[in-house]
């Protein structure tokens, strides 16, 4: 008797079926890149997107307190905290870039982290005080699952025979294992005495990749400067920008909003603005050199760069609530104009780091002095303390002087026509 159709139908999607489960398994869960197989044409993913958007309400939640209270203290508690939110997504950004794969692996821990940061959120605004132990405590499991990556890539590292790896991967494995247990101790101490060890946390890390790079222990073996890099750490300076804009918001929702208010805070907006055109016409999109120095200065350069543009997106509520003051408080002026002042400055370095700092030295060159000039001219506009509306656009005017000279260098040196003719090619 013939075997019935039905009966060979189910037969013959049994083995189909089997290796459809087997192949999804090895899809999810494939082992992550080991060092040395890095993707050069790689492109940032909707999941790193999505993983870089968690962190703007991370450090929405931390200036909220600098926002409503701009104090020494305020500041200080907001530097922290934001310190070790730059931290926290430089760890995770850099195991993506040379580890992440397109997997199910990849995209599970990345929401892992995502609903862990959600959590640090919630306690960021009072992280300098009630909420710092909650915060603490977070932290440390973020960074728990931070461990368990690296240290898996190490193993990788192990199975694909990448000897010269093993050790840079240890003892960075290790400092992270030091790092859980610092940020665990941090959650038991006092306010003040955590507010030192997140100091001091904060202090180990910039010295040590500096530090380890000097003596050719770093990420020059590692870590290879490629455009989804570049894309990494602008879409973080965007996400920063964007608190420029939710500060305004913020300060005209809480102020009258009459001509003097709007207008204040069209000319605070347009600080934001200054800040988008210099970075992303200077530094952003540019590839850094491939060295182990310049990789790291152009890095830990964009930290001081993003806090100062976070801390300013907060200072611009105070600003917009003395909108019809005859002068600007004298701590909201100090911390508004000692942030553009901060970010010019630390965007020399930066720069300096670039590959076309030497193909375009004649344009960098009267540039730097420039950016050093208008962070002087800042602090004097700062000291003045002038009415909010002008101290504002006398920052603009500050910010818009250093791009027409970064304007003029570039467009001399032949370098805008040049990304002009790539851009029409692509």
């Amino acid at each position: 008797m013939p075997a019935n159709p039905s009966h060979r139908r189910s037969r013959a999607s049994a083995p189909a079926a089997g290796r459809a489960l087997q192949l999804f398994k090895t899809w999810f869960w494939s082992p992550p890149r080991p060092h040395g197989e890095t993707i050069a044409d790689r492109r940032v993913s909707p999941l790193e997107l999505l993983y870089d958007l968690i962190y703007a309400a991370v450090i929405a939640q931390a200036g909220l307190r600098l926002a409503g209270d701009v104090s020494a203290r305020a500041l200080l508690d907001f530097a922290l905290v934001f310190s070790l939110t730059w931290i926290a997504w430089t760890n995770g950004s850099l195991y993506l870039e040379l580890h992440g794969r397109d997997n199910g692996r990849t995209r599970g821990f990345v929401f892992l982290q995502i609903g862990i940061l959600t959590i640090l959120a919630v306690y960021a605004a009072d992280a300098g005080a009630g909420g710092g132990s909650a915060f603490a405590i977070a932290y440390a499991a973020f960074l728990a699952v931070i461990t368990w990556l690296w240290y898996d890539v190490r193993r990788q590292d192990v199975s694909a025979g990448r000897q010269e790896y093993l050790t840079d991967a240890g003892r960075y494995v290790v400092t992270m294992a030091v790092s859980i247990v610092v940020i665990l101790i941090s959650a038991f101490l006092p306010p003040d005495l955590r507010l030192v060890a997140w100091a001091i946390y904060t202090i180990a890390w910039i010295v040590l990749l500096a530090v380890l790079e000097r003596v050719g222990v770093g990420m020059r073996r590692a870590l290879v400067p490629t455009d989804s890099l570049v894309d990494r750490f602008g879409t973080f300076t965007l996400i920063v920008l964007g608190e420029v804009v939710f500060g305004v918001v913020d300060g005209l929702s809480r102020t009258q909003r009459d001509f003097t208010s709007i207008s204040s805070g069209m000319i605070a907006l347009v600080v934001g603005f200054g800040f988008w055109w210099l970075y992303f016409d200077v530094v952003g999109g540019r590839l850094p050199k491939h060295d182990g120095d310049s990789l790291t200065t152009w890095i830990l350069g964009h930290y001081p760069i993003t806090l100062s543009i976070a801390a300013a997106g907060a200072g611009m509520v105070s600003l917009l609530e003395h909108a019809h003051d005859a002068s600007t408080p004298s701590l909201t002026a100090w911390l508004l104009s000692g942030a553009v002042a901060v970010g010019l400055v630390f965007l020399i370095p930066t720069s300096r780091a670039l590959a076309d700092a030497g193909r375009l030295a004649a344009a960098y060159r009267p540039l730097w002095i420039a950016m050093a000039v208008g962070a002087v001219a800042s602090l004097i506009i700062g000291w003045a303390g002038p009415a909010p509306w002008l101290l504002a656009l006398l920052l603009v005017l500050v910010l818009g002087m250093v791009w027409a000279i970064a304007v003029r260098g570039f467009v001399l040196a032949g370098a805008w026509a040049e990304e002009g003719r790539a851009g029409r090619l692509e």
